[in-house]
């Protein structure tokens, strides 16, 4: 069975989409069911999610909300997976969106008994801000983006894989912290594609792309055996001098961000997906 995890803070106008998309998309080829943890909501979160139980049981799909008082992505990612049945998981952010095939891929690849781990092809629409345009466009030709999936917004696992640790512990990075529990040659990247949203404008570029940063750092100092599978190409000084006259506002974007993180943040930032 399939069982698409998908935690949800004050989404309302996210969820919708999301499972509409994920309800058209192809048939996985399993039983399959949808497990939404509206956690700490203060919007009609839950309300949109149930309002699609007719679709999902039309569709096939078992749909399954949860309401929690408080917020917290790794509350509800335990809770989802408490409440999950499937030995196939699927963790899915409120904001993406799934293409055709994608759910069928996934159950194909991951239908094997050694521990494996998937995601699909992410895709970047089209920003509002010229400065997300100009961020994404660069960060997209960066070694971590095109390496096979890197798994941000999704990823999935078999049952062995999951098996590899127990509840989700607190931490920044959910989807870095799974990622790193696999080797490089265990993770799968399937073309299947799938829409992942940068947020919009400078400010929250630096603020999301601090808290990533610390999320590393928090993982490197907590789980070092981890790090062994990152597996990533590291960026030479000719390769990014290529890059940067390839797309010299790209460049700058993305430079003018990885040094404004490097600056003391404000006392009262906090991280919201800033929207």
């Amino acid at each position: 069975m399939l069982s698409v995890i998908l935690p949800a803070t004050n989404e309302e106008a996210w969820i919708g989409p999301c499972l509409d998309a994920l309800l058209a998309s192809d048939p996985p080829g399993a039983p399959a069911e949808v497990v939404v943890v509206a956690n700490g909501c203060r919007d009609g979160t839950a309300a949109a999610a149930r309002a699609r139980a007719g679709a999902a049981e039309a569709a096939g799909w078992r749909l399954v909300v949860l309401e929690l008082a408080q917020g917290g992505k790794l509350q509800a990612l335990n809770a989802g997976d408490k409440a999950a049945q499937g030995g196939i998981r699927v963790y899915l952010d409120a904001d993406v969106q799934v293409g055709p095939g994608l759910m069928a891929q996934i159950v194909q690849a991951l239908g094997v008994p050694q521990a494996a781990y998937a995601s699909g092809t992410p895709v970047i629409p089209r920003a509002a801000s010229a400065v997300t345009r100009a961020y994404a466009r660069f960060w997209q030709r960066l070694p971590f983006a095109r390496a096979p999936a890197p798994g941000f917004g999704l990823f999935a696992m078999n049952a062995a894989g999951r098996a590899r640790w127990g509840d989700w512990p607190q931490i920044i990075s959910d989807d870095t912290f799974a990622r790193l529990h696999f080797a490089p040659h265990e993770r799968i990247g399937l073309p299947a594609p799938y829409s992942w949203p940068m947020v919009e404008g400078f400010a929250r570029l630096v603020r999301v792309r601090r808290r990533q940063d610390a999320g590393v750092r928090e993982l490197a100092a907590g789980w070092p055996h981890l790090m062994a599978n990152e597996g990533k190409a590291r960026l030479g000084g000719a390769a990014l001098a290529r890059l940067a006259l390839a797309d010299p506002w790209g460049f700058a974007v993305y430079a003018a961000v990885s040094l404004a993180v490097r600056l003391p943040a404000p006392a009262s930032a906090g991280w919201a997906r800033g929207r």
